[in-house]
């Protein structure tokens, strides 16, 4: 990287509706065309991680472009998240590919925001993209928050990008905007109207809007290679691994064998911590993540067979050995399906109850557990006090004090558990509301008594069968459910416990449910609500892991 690459700053890149965006262009020559690669961003096309990186890229033989999205910073029109940002990455990589440096091709690159967007234009399908690296995207909405409204911790994000500049999110106190009731006021506790909060709690099931910015269900649209990454406390990470699975089962072979994917120890802001929450991952956590995408860029843009990061087509972090691995698709192909069946004498209340998590099906016909779940009072979910990072690998055994937690728990190991893939939980419930919530959190537990949080879901009753309609739910009648837990990869080891966690409220990470169907988000209404789990052999309820076998 050298201090003579040449930067031009704010070039307007016009596209179909007289729009024209802002861009910043590092490593463009009169001598020589090259690939290019695009990054739009609502967050500042001109930061200093940004002018770093596109330094990087310049040295690395490419152009790189960083552009405001519009609406936001130096680029004309009206922001509003998601729409259009299709269209407006399409026009920018066509003219792009039709300026005197480039050579006509382009990639796309960015995190977040910037990730999901995308693919909203790759499913567009414009004739000069030719790979993507999408960085801890957001899924298509309810694939993270399954409860048909967004998290309350989300409003932190709707303020920050309500303006055409960032705007100061420390001034507001957030605890007290998350706690509001209701819902549709929690912008104006911020001092702000935010229409597009107002538009997500409009759609809460899918519909024509959620449709349009949606792009999970068009993955055959999507002709470029991918590289996914994310991070396993990633508040995102859900859609990285179905990302990557998906796109690999494509019938086109070439597309297929073009998708790889990176899974770190990390959380939203990849590959810039080795300490997370209580953990330190150890020296083998930061990677030289740039120098990777670097020499995957190479293959796909400048045909190169050198240097390719990849033996297999994925990398993944285990937690606990604190070691990378790889692997040929998700769940990786030396791993096995594992049940722990949710046991207990009727009182796995607390961290002090009796619930127990065993590998043997119970021999009983059918056993209960009870609570009570109040929407005041809700379970408390460790996270930052905005959207920034929405959990970790945190410490609840203090939380696992009160009762509306039903915890149960295996004995300590006898041996080493690596587990690496999707984490489900299959309960019978029943409650005495008309609407109500389960969540689900597995855990560790240490030899000091610790409890971290390795990964979670929810389950929103309305909502069990799907998000395209509300269903009833009848009071006192036993239903199954299956909760979503996302995406782990931990060592346990010997003498360390695992644990489940079962509730009906996480927050602020999602809404309190109060505890009645119909529309809740006008409402300062709560109702109490009598939850119970049913286990044994009449009702079976039991997590699943996916355990990683020794290679012999």
């Amino acid at each position: 990287m050298t201090d003579e690459i040449e930067i031009l700053w704010d070039v307007k890149i016009p596209v179909r509706d007289r729009v024209e965006l802002s861009c910043d262009i590092f490593g463009s020559s009169k001598k020589q065309r090259k690939p290019a690669i695009l990054l739009r961003t609502p967050y500042g096309k001109s930061t200093d991680a940004i002018i770093s990186t596109g330094k990087f890229f310049a040295s690395k033989g490419y152009v790189f472009i960083s552009c405001d999205v519009r609406g936001r910073g130096d680029s004309d029109g009206v922001f509003e998240p998601y729409r259009l940002e299709g269209r407006d990455g399409f026009d920018a990589i066509q003219w792009i590919s039709k300026q005197p440096w480039s050579d006509g091709s382009v990639a796309t690159w960015g995190a977040s925001y910037s990730g999901r967007i995308q693919w909203y234009t790759a499913v567009l399908q414009p004739p000069a993209l030719r790979a993507m690296i999408p960085v801890v995207p957001p899924s298509d909405p309810f694939v993270e928050d399954p409860t048909g409204v967004p998290s309350p911790l989300n409003v932190s994000w709707e303020f920050l990008v309500s303006g055409r500049a960032l705007q100061n999110t420390k001034p507001v106190d957030w605890q007290k905007v998350y706690s509001h009731l209701p819902m549709s006021e929690l912008d104006l506790l911020t001092g702000r109207k935010i229409a597009h909060w107002h538009t997500r709690l409009e759609h809460q099931t899918i519909d024509r809007y959620t449709r349009e910015i949606s792009y999970q269900d068009k993955f055959e649209k999507v002709r470029v290679p991918v590289l996914h990454i994310s991070g396993w406390y990633d508040d995102e990470q859900i859609g990285t691994p179905l990302n990557f699975s998906a796109m690999s089962r494509l019938p086109e072979r070439e597309i297929a064998e073009a998708q790889f994917m990176i899974m770190g120890p990390w959380g939203h802001a990849v590959n810039t911590a080795r300490i997370i929450g209580e953990f330190d991952f150890g020296p083998e956590a930061l990677i030289d993540l740039l120098g990777i995408e670097a020499r995957w860029l190479d293959r796909y843009m400048k045909r190169s067979t050198k240097d390719f990061p990849f033996k297999k087509r994925a990398k993944l972090f285990v937690m606990g050995s604190n070691e990378w691995i790889e692997a040929d698709k998700w769940p990786p192909e030396n791993t096995v399906n594992k049940k722990f069946y949710l046991t207990s004498d009727g009182s796995a209340n607390s961290r002090f109850g009796d619930g127990r998590l065993e590998l043997n099906q119970p021999s009983y016909d059918q056993r209960m557990d009870s609570y009570s779940y109040d929407p005041e009072k809700p379970v408390p979910f460790i996270a930052d006090q905005n959207y920034a990072q929405i959990g970790g690998p945190d410490d609840y055994s203090s939380v696992e004090r009160r009762d509306d937690i039903l915890v149960y728990t295996t004995d300590p190991l006898e041996e080493d558990l690596t587990i690496i893939g999707s984490v489900r939980l299959t309960i019978n419930v029943a409650t005495s509301a008309t609407d109500t919530d389960f969540t689900a959190k597995l855990l560790t537990v240490l030899p000091d008594f610790r409890a971290i949080r390795l990964c979670d879901g929810i389950v929103r009753m309305r909502y069990r069968e799907g998000m395209k309609s509300a269903v009833k739910t009848v009071p006192g009648k036993i239903y199954p459910v299956s909760i979503d837990m996302w995406n782990t990869s931990y060592r346990f080891a010997k003498g360390e416990r695992v644990r489940l966690e079962i509730s009906s409220s996480a927050f602020p990470k999602f809404a309190r449910n109060l505890n009645f169907e119909g529309d809740q988000t006008n409402s300062t209404a709560m109702l109490k609500a009598d939850q119970s789990i049913f286990h044994g052999k009449k009702r079976q309820s039991f997590l699943s892991l996916y355990e990683l076998k020794k290679r012999r």
